[in-house]
């Protein structure tokens, strides 16, 4: 008894000392409500709230603060992205990777529109039962966007645990106790704050090399620190190597300066982006399957890309025909931006423009 109440004194008292932290240090982000406008009673946006966790789901901070500027500007309510076109979305999206967020994206906002009446649900259980919402984005929205006091642990609150604590046990068998460890240090009193605050220490100063232990709020309890382990905490299990598939991509023109492009398939990888026909992808080498008939052209580029799960290298192809085309539309030059394809098949615009990019006539 004596022994868990000093426990949970000791607990407290490292949770105040972050979020003293926290008040000082706090990034600024445009999803964000600080410190000091919580303070004054600013509540934070659920809606926001949410798309940012959603975009930053395995993408930096760095990468997402511009596509959700854009998305806010141009959807600036969850009933608007609800009622916004897939392809819209999808081209918005584009370059931001891991698009299965985005059909789910899609699909979370109507429902939360259409069976919510536009109010995200304020608890952890009931924001998991919308459509993308997993157990961390759950308890990140309900912890941030209603100060709920959930337990929220990415890769940053791992580190920070397995330091704080000397936690050897390594990843991914360590989750259990590093969530535990993150579920004792959790507040009553501002858990959002506090939430963000242990993924700040993580991502500013408990960082994967040469963390900053001296300058660090939690520098004296942490057990890493003193046995001199940090930097090589949390340990992590050998990875296997990736395998490495191979494809064909066809990137074809109209004489009118068209280009050849289709809607990619609902499931599976890319699913509903615009993209170039391609063969499938596999270990083994493709067998060609141009979407039109034409006088294809090799010119000798590869386009390379990685996945999560996979290394992918496609051959390229060129040509210029007006023949219907057996697998997609030709899509007016006017209507196109190569901004709007996933980065893999804007690789293999880039590749075939010089080839592909002159002698057409003007746009309409």
């Amino acid at each position: 008894m004596h022994k868990k109440i000093a426990s949970d004194a000791a607990a407290a008292a490292l949770s105040s000392t972050l979020l003293d932290w926290y008040d000082a240090h706090a990034r600024v982000m445009p999803w964000r409500v600080g410190p000091a406008e919580r303070a004054a009673g600013k509540r934070p946006d659920p809606y926001r709230v949410w798309l940012s966790e959603v975009m930053l789901q395995q993408t930096t901070v760095a990468a997402v603060r511009d596509y959700f500027r854009a998305f806010t500007d141009r959807w600036p309510r969850v009933t608007d992205l609800a009622a916004a076109a897939d392809a819209d979305v999808m081209a918005a999206w584009a370059g931001l990777g891991y698009y299965a967020r985005a059909r789910n994206l899609l699909k979370c906002a109507r429902v939360v529109t259409q069976d919510h009446g536009g109010r995200f649900p304020d608890t952890a259980e009931g924001l998991r039962a919308l459509p993308g919402i997993g157990p961390y984005t759950s308890a990140a929205i309900a912890a941030i966007a209603f100060d709920r006091p959930e337990t929220v642990v990415d890769g940053n609150v791992e580190r920070v645990m397995a330091r704080l604590r000397g936690i050897e046990t390594p990843l991914p068998p360590a989750k259990p106790e590093l969530t535990e460890a993150a579920a004792a240090l959790t507040p009553d009193k501002r858990p959002g704050d506090y939430a963000q605050a242990v993924m700040d220490l993580g991502a500013t100063i408990c960082t994967p090399r040469n963390p900053a232990c001296g300058i660090c709020p939690w520098r004296d309890p942490c057990v890493a620190r003193a046995t001199g382990i940090a930097a090589d905490l949390p340990r992590k299990l050998p990875k296997k190597p990736k395998p490495t598939r191979f494809g064909l991509v066809y990137v074809a023109r109209h004489p009118d300066g068209a280009w050849l492009l289709e809607t990619r398939p609902d499931r599976g990888l890319l699913g509903g982006m615009l993209a170039y026909p391609s063969t499938d992808w596999t270990e083994d080498a493709p067998a060609d399957a141009p979407p039109v008939a034409a006088d294809w052209h090799d010119p000798a580029l590869e386009v390379r890309h990685t996945f999560t799960h996979f290394h992918l290298r496609l051959a390229l192809r060129t040509a210029i025909t007006d023949a219907p085309p057996a697998r997609g539309r030709f899509v007016p030059r006017a209507a196109f931006r190569p901004a709007d394809l996933p980065t893999v098949f804007r690789k293999a615009h880039d590749l075939a423009a010089a080839h592909l990019d002159t002698g057409f006539p003007s746009p309409l």
